[in-house]
């Protein structure tokens, strides 16, 4: 082997090295795969697939926002889908103009806030009704995130046995209040938010866009921000530097209740119904998208951009399995495996990354100490 193949090669070693660490690594991927699956699945050049690939990022977005707080932060939640059902009913309730009693008079609520006529909102001013109505949904999220906040912080109870118990728990009262039934006859000012567009763009784009700026910014430009990051890094030592890790664990698990909330009303407005089983079969969609996009999930390390990025990737993988017309079992199988190559991955970027420190570390003459 001559010197000039091994300097390409090591060339080539390092381009990939590079790009493996790189932030828009996932997008690069996001475009390769696609490219590659257009080959094999055509359909996927469509000008409605793409359509559809565009619309069905924005509500993931807007709830894996909130799952990108609570990784940063060394925890998990896994309430977010029945937080996400919750809300979807409790909205549908107050603002349905019309309920049928052959489905919904077995609720505990009809006779007392619903009936025939629909709910408390649906015969009040449009403006009035559609803002009430968002403004309860959000406030029920953010109030369920809130609690489990609170038990972690300051029960000390475990993230995990926290929000499974969570999800359980309002899971079952969203299908209590229903009898497990959808709720219909939502008024289109309603649905437009989640199922209208301007041309290409769907309205539910400038929601999670606009989301997803403000959470960027407060991430990167505020003293909460540094404080989550802080405290998914380690806990004990941002204590001991006075970051109030209670007050963030708080702030952390409501914000992922208002994201689930805000999830929840736009995937509403675009099924057009309320569904006490809206966030089945979600959970690994919204950990997927953000474990994808490079967040880890020991905490400290992560990006409301990146999340966006393995959003895009996670959608079109998963609408490419749908155009293959895979079994579900199989396409399960397929988004696990994904899953499992992005954690194995975050692990393998994370050992380069300590490996360039280091060594830049060895060369300027600093002194490195390893715990553990």
């Amino acid at each position: 082997m001559t010197p000039l193949t091994l300097k390409g090669r090591g060339t080539a070693n390092k381009f990939f090295v590079k790009l493996l660490v790189s932030e828009y690594f996932v997008i690069v991927l996001s475009i390769v795969y696609f490219l590659i699956i257009s080959i094999f699945v055509p359909s996927m050049l469509s000008g409605n697939n793409i359509k559809n690939i565009f619309s069905n990022m924005w509500p993931l977005f807007a709830v894996a926002i909130g799952q990108t707080f609570v990784l940063l932060l060394g925890g998990i939640d896994l309430s977010q889908t029945s937080t996400m059902a919750l809300t979807s009913v409790i909205g549908a309730l107050l603002i349905s103009n019309r309920m049928n009693p052959d489905i919904l008079s077995n609720s505990p609520l009809w006779g007392v806030i619903i009936s025939e006529n629909g709910g408390p909102l649906g015969k009040a001013p449009i403006v009035l009704s559609v803002s009430i109505t968002i403004a309860v949904m959000i406030l029920v999220g953010t109030l369920v995130g809130a609690i489990n906040g609170i038990l972690i912080s300051k029960v000390n109870m475990p993230p995990f046995m926290v929000t499974l118990i969570a999800q359980m728990f309002y899971s079952a009262i969203a299908i209590y209040l229903t009898k497990s039934q959808n709720v219909i006859g939502l008024p289109d000012a309603f649905c437009a938010i989640g199922g209208k567009s301007i041309g290409f763009i769907p309205y539910s784009f400038f929601v999670a866009i606009t989301l997803g700026v403000i959470a960027h910014i407060l991430l990167s430009r505020t003293i909460r921000g540094r404080w989550i990051y802080a405290t998914g890094s380690n806990i004990k030592a941002a204590r001991v530097s006075g970051v109030p890790t209670i007050s963030t664990t708080i702030f952390v698990y409501a914000a992922s209740g208002f994201f689930a909330a805000v999830g929840a009303l736009l995937y509403t407005g675009r099924l057009m119904m309320g569904r006490p089983t809206l966030g089945d079969g979600q959970l690994m969609d919204i950990l997927g998208a953000t474990v994808i996009g490079g967040t880890s999930m020991t905490g400290g390390k992560g990006k409301v951009s990146w999340t966006l990025f393995g959003v895009l990737f996670y959608t079109i993988i998963t609408t490419s399995l749908s155009q293959l017309k895979l079994d579900s079992f199989v396409i399960n199988v397929v988004k696990g495996l994904v899953i499992l190559g992005a954690v194995t991955l975050d692990v393998a970027r994370t050992r380069i990354q300590q490996k360039g420190t280091l060594s830049a570390n060895a060369k300027s003459g600093k002194k490195v100490t390893l715990n553990g």
